[in-house]
């Protein structure tokens, strides 16, 4: 079978994580039940005249789609930076690009849908990042978003590493991007995803209130099917479920997926699990570290990027780095730190509904 390497990321999230050189070596820790993202200087990646035609999740993930080719491009150990032009472009979102719906939407409202401006209409469909990324690259191949609700990002994986592994193309860039407006965050607040008191985010999972924190991001990643000598990690496969009707039926599942790779729960190295400091929710991933888990390191990521749809793209950038760096932050860290970092399995699951497994490997 034929081997997918993760071999560049680019992400923007509430984190410093733009800068490819550092690792959480100061995370950003807010006293809040909501994490926006740490942007960077978008004319640095984006034409001046484009800039204010486009929305924010759009230019988010523009920008981090181009720092993932420049991450990739200099991953040979030459020193030379290469002009990567992926073959394919597959992307992932829950919700699409949420301010210019609303745009469009207020537009209508009170211009009694009458002199509507097309652009906001355009530009507020779920695949315009991965329409505008292949615009500015001149990337005329394949070109695919799911809006799979919480395993957004497993599908579009999924058909990345099936394009790959049938010899389709050589690579792809993948990744996942959802933002959060202050419209987006009131409703949701009133459906009670959030909690309803600022809470600092290191004690996340101390909080016995309900909800949890509202995030969002952009990550990519380029995926190949050779590795290099910066590749940061293996992508071995992933696994997804619909409405487990039990914690047994999810532990059949894991025991199952890790089977396919001849490993066990025991064999993993580092498990990153999608607690969010909602108690309701929490009680799956607690089960799962008690029944399957017990002894092996654990870790957890949503007090750095907040819930959302395709947080599970967070995890994976940041399985690929503890692998290659062989290292945890330990600002992510639930137990003890682990030796030799060979397999780090991504657990998440949004809101009881969509369940995945991500399993990544040293190269």
């Amino acid at each position: 079978m034929t081997h997918v390497y993760i071999n560049g990321t680019g992400i923007i999230s509430p984190q410093e994580t733009f800068d490819t050189a550092l690792f959480l070596e100061n995370p950003v820790i807010p006293v809040s039940n909501r994490l926006r993202c740490v942007e960077p200087v978008y004319r640095e990646f984006i034409p001046a005249e484009m800039i204010r035609r486009m929305g924010r999740v759009i230019k988010m993930g523009v920008a981090a789609s181009k720092c993932c080719l420049k991450d990739a491009g200099t991953g040979d150990g030459s020193g030379v930076a290469l002009e990567i032009i992926p073959e394919m472009i597959i992307t992932g979102t829950g919700l699409g690009c949420v301010e210019d719906t609303e745009k469009f939407l207020t537009s209508m409202i009170v211009n009694r849908e009458e002199f509507l401006t097309p652009t906001s209409f355009i530009q507020s469909t779920h695949n315009t990042v991965a329409g505008q990324i292949a615009l500015l690259l001149k990337c005329h191949g394949y070109n695919f978003t799911y809006v799979h609700r919480g395993i957004s990002f497993e599908s579009a994986l999924i058909d990345a590493m099936t394009q790959l592994q049938t010899g389709a193309v050589s690579n792809v860039l993948a990744g996942a991007t959802d933002e959060l407006t202050n419209h987006s965050f009131a409703i949701t607040s009133r459906m009670g995803y959030w909690k309803q008191k600022l809470v600092g985010t290191t004690g996340l999972l101390n909080d016995p209130r309900r909800g949890s924190i509202a995030g969002e991001g952009a990550s990519f990643f380029f995926l190949e099917n050779q590795q290099v000598p910066n590749t940061y990690a293996e992508l071995r496969g992933i696994a997804t479920m619909l409405r487990p009707e039990s914690l047994q039926e999810i532990r059949n599942r894991l025991h199952s997926f890790l089977g396919t790779f001849g490993l066990t729960a025991g064999d993993i190295s580092v498990v990153l699990l999608g607690l969010n400091g909602d108690p309701r929710h929490d009680r799956i991933y607690r089960d799962l570290a008690r029944s399957e888990f017990d002894g092996v390191p654990q870790a957890f990521y949503k007090h750095l990027c907040g819930e959302y749809h395709t947080a599970s793209s967070f995890a994976m950038w940041l399985g690929s780095k503890i692998i290659k760096r062989q290292h945890v932050p330990p600002v992510t860290m639930l137990n003890h730190a682990p030796g030799s970092i060979e397999h780090v399995l991504i657990y998440n699951h949004f809101r009881e509904n969509n369940h995945a497994f991500i399993l990544l490997s040293r190269p």
